[in-house]
């Protein structure tokens, strides 16, 4: 670990010296690819200045155990008990620093909800999920833009997609990917009982054109009247579009735009998102011991998580965490189970690393 981290400090100082060659500085492309390079090493670097800062003074400390009187001993008892403190969980932060990047972890987000079983009562559940994630986007602050939603006479929701974009966005949501499960009585249910619904999220990283090859022979474009509520001219003109890619079988629809060019771009974004998942779906298929939960595997078909409202409660089976906080939980509320997510992750990977 320590031969790597001195090689990463050597790497930055070598970037430090040629950020500032007035011939690099006239090459912006390969100006900003040091300076993103340095961004990416910094944290690195500055925690394991700290941690030989710490070792340093540890053994100063030591000397003074040995050579000094005996108020100068009780003092460097005191600092050698901090110090390895300091030490330890400066090791801990500096394996976590170093483990695998997500290289999507800096991506925006296209976040697509679907209500499953359960008829109107999952697609109100639907419309409970956007609300939550626009609300979390709102507190991170965030742009939401909403590309496709597909509405019930009562206000449900049976599929939405919106792109999500700020900084870490991916990282943060990739974990929400999966089936969440609702529980409670719903407003049509005279008897009281509670029902079960549930509703799938899945989580896509927004993807550069490189990343896709996408051949646009292999794309059938129609293009339809809109419909549903919107402005003058949507529902007047052709200008939703359907998406269809043939070798896969992939459909995409945009309506949300008055403009046809508009909604034919943002339906190729969500194309291309949902190919590269599929790409990486094969490739993790193929990765050893993968992991049954979400946190890693990708797996989208395994229930993440309970809402249930009767009990006020919230509940993450991946990492066994309940909380009593629904309201807020879905008022955006997410960051408890989230960091638990991230936790747990970290660990596993630290355990493989």
């Amino acid at each position: 670990m320590f031969d790597k981290l001195d090689f990463i400090t050597e790497k930055y100082d070598d970037l430090s010296h040629k950020v500032s060659d007035p011939d690099v500085i006239a090459n912006q492309p390969v100006w900003q690819k040091y300076i993103k390079e340095m961004g990416e090493m910094e944290p690195i670097v500055k925690k394991y200045t700290e941690y030989k800062k710490a070792k340093e003074d540890l053994a100063e400390a030591k000397e003074m155990l040995e050579d000094g009187d005996e108020e100068m001993r009780e003092l460097a008892k005191m600092e050698i008990s901090d110090l390895e403190e300091t030490i330890s969980n400066a090791e801990d932060e500096l394996k976590v620093l170093l483990l695998p990047k997500d290289p999507n972890d800096e991506k925006n987000v296209i976040l697509e909800i679907r209500a499953g079983t359960g008829g109107e009562e999952a697609a109100l559940f639907g419309a409970d999920l956007l609300r939550m994630y626009t609300r979390y986007a709102e507190r991170n602050r965030w742009k939401t833009e909403l590309m496709d939603m597909s509405e019930t006479g009562i206000g449900g929701v049976k599929e939405a997609v919106m792109l999500i974009k700020g900084k870490g966005a991916y990282s943060r949501l990739k974990f929400e990917s999966g089936a969440h499960r609702v529980q409670r009585v719903p407003e049509t249910e005279s008897s009281g009982r509670v029902h079960t619904s549930a509703a799938t999220v899945a989580v896509l990283p927004e993807v550069d054109d490189v990343e896709v090859d996408l051949d646009p022979n292999d794309v059938r474009v129609d293009v339809y009247r809109a419909s549903g509520n919107g402005g003058q001219c949507v529902n007047t003109t052709d200008s939703a579009v359907r998406l269809t890619h043939e070798p896969t079988g992939l459909v995409v629809t945009c309506q949300d735009e008055k403009s046809q060019i508009k909604n034919k771009d943002k339906a190729f974004k969500v194309l291309k998102a949902r190919l590269y998942d599929l790409e990486m779906q094969k490739q993790q298929d193929e990765i050893a011991g993968q992991r049954k939960s979400q946190v890693g595997s990708g797996d989208r078909s395994e229930r993440i998580r309970t809402y249930n409202f009767p009990q006020g409660r919230v509940s993450d089976h991946r990492i066994g965490l309940t909380l009593y906080k629904l309201d807020s939980f879905l008022d955006g509320d997410l960051d408890e189970i989230i960091d638990g997510l991230i936790t747990d992750d970290q660990a596993r990977k630290m355990a493989e690393f």
